[in-house]
């Protein structure tokens, strides 16, 4: 008898905690991604973050740190995803939320997969300006960052219905406000000619994607 009823509850209490190994690898994600990136425009010798776009790290004899980064950071929000699609069970962003990280993780092991071409003057030695004629993997590579992108915009809105359903106001308010700052920042680095206003948009959305995992992975408790 005593068998019979531990048994679902232990198993019960195994699924939750897998569940939140899977979670945890979503909140990794983001800042891993932000942080190591940003620690690399600050010390790669010739990268000049005004000018050359976050992809271009993936270059040069150390590219393989940036490369190692879009997969690792995009493997563990896929994770993530998972552990999200397990926790949220019924109700808005129950399907789409995972979904749609899912797709952020993608895009990010895509732009690792398939690297950006030299220019601009990066790496050492690479002519000034755009190169006249983008290699395969280039076209294929530009396509990580607007799908990324518009992956996690998407989200934010889906996320603010369960967050309004669930009568938690604040956090309904910081989706829309990401979403508006998302927009605007990104918006801004082409007037402003300055890569630096996406990288900052770009990471918004990538902390606030690993800040929702938290937020769930704390009510899964």
């Amino acid at each position: 008898m005593n068998t019979a009823t531990t048994a679902p509850s232990v198993s019960a209490a195994t699924q939750s905690a897998a569940t939140r190994r899977l979670l945890a690898c979503g909140v990794l994600a983001g800042p891993l991604f932000v942080a190591t990136t940003i620690a690399q425009a600050a010390t790669r010798d010739g990268f000049d973050p005004v000018v050359h776009p976050l992809s271009m790290l993936s270059l040069s004899e150390l590219g393989w740190i940036q490369i190692s980064n879009f997969i690792v950071s995009g493997l563990l929000a896929l994770v993530g995803a998972v552990g999200l699609r397990r926790a949220l069970g019924a109700g808005p962003a129950s399907k789409w939320g995972p979904r749609l990280f899912g797709l952020y993780g993608i895009a990010l092991v895509w732009g690792g997969v398939f690297v950006a071409d030299p220019a601009f003057g990066y790496p050492a030695g690479t002519p000034e300006g755009a190169p006249a004629e983008q290699s395969w993997h280039s076209i294929l590579h530009a396509f990580a960052a607007p799908a990324a992108g518009i992956a996690l915009l998407v989200a934010t809105f889906v996320f603010a219905r369960r967050f309004g359903r669930e009568g938690n106001g604040p956090w309904r308010a910081a989706c829309h406000v990401v979403a508006v700052l998302y927009v605007a920042l990104t918006v801004t680095a082409f007037p402003a000619a300055d890569y630096r206003w996406m990288l900052a948009g770009g990471a918004l959305t990538w902390l606030w994607a690993a800040a929702v995992s938290l937020q769930v992975l704390r009510s899964n408790r």
